[in-house]
């Protein structure tokens, strides 16, 4: 595990912490679409994810769910962090949406390494704000944008961080994510159709020369 620390936060963390990270952290192979945190559990711990990406969502009180954003490689899930110091369980649901290699670091260190590493506590404080700016952008997204628009952008996000074309996904799981129906969202994807941005397929589809950054 040590290596794997080293290749993705060796520039981030001094020797000291990385070490300890070896020490009380677990190293987890985890496969594509697994569950690894539902809304209300206990909170035990906070990911560093090595490689691969999770989807974070929240669900309302009709069960309906919302994509919040993409956890990948560097990242970690610090709002896990701040809702544990407030003595609450999860609010989000937490699957892996590739193969992912990740860390997990116990809670109770985060205080003492916040106290006596000054990089892990940059690191909380920027992957909090990172997961902040994400959540002002959905939404953003929800207000503002055209829900065409967010299709697209949606595809756009899933094959970058996927890396996948076509994308196995039905259109019921995109209204999910996006917050619509599944027959909106089977007429828009239609409509991006006819545009020349996609090709539709039996639970895929498959982009046309997607331009993502």
């Amino acid at each position: 595990m040590i290596l794997s620390l080293k290749q993705y936060f060796g520039t981030v963390f001094e020797d000291e912490l990385i070490d300890e990270i070896n020490q009380v952290g677990t190293l987890r192979d985890i496969p594509a679409n697994t569950e690894l945190m539902d809304i209300g559990e206990v909170i035990k711990g906070i990911p560093l994810v090595l490689s691969g990406a999770i989807k974070i969502s929240r669900e309302d009180v009709n069960g309906d769910e919302l994509l919040l954003y993409y956890l990948e490689s560097g990242d970690s899930c610090t709002l896990t962090f701040a809702w544990e110091l407030g003595q609450i369980r999860s609010k989000i649901r937490a699957v892996t949406e590739t193969n992912t290699k990740l860390i997990m670091i116990p809670l109770s260190r985060m205080e003492l390494w916040s106290e006596r590493y000054p990089t892990w506590r940059r690191f909380l404080f920027k992957s909090y704000q990172e997961r902040m700016d994400e959540l002002l952008d959905t939404l953003d997204s929800i207000a503002f944008d055209q829900l065409e628009e967010r299709l697209w952008n949606y595809l756009l996000e899933k094959y970058r961080v996927t890396k996948q074309n076509p994308i196995s996904i039905t259109h019921e799981k995109i209204a999910q994510d996006i917050y619509s129906s599944r027959v909106v969202i089977s007429r828009l994807l239609k409509r991006l159709e006819r545009d020349g941005k996609l090709h539709l397929h039996r639970h895929s589809i498959q982009l046309i020369s997607p331009s993502v950054t």
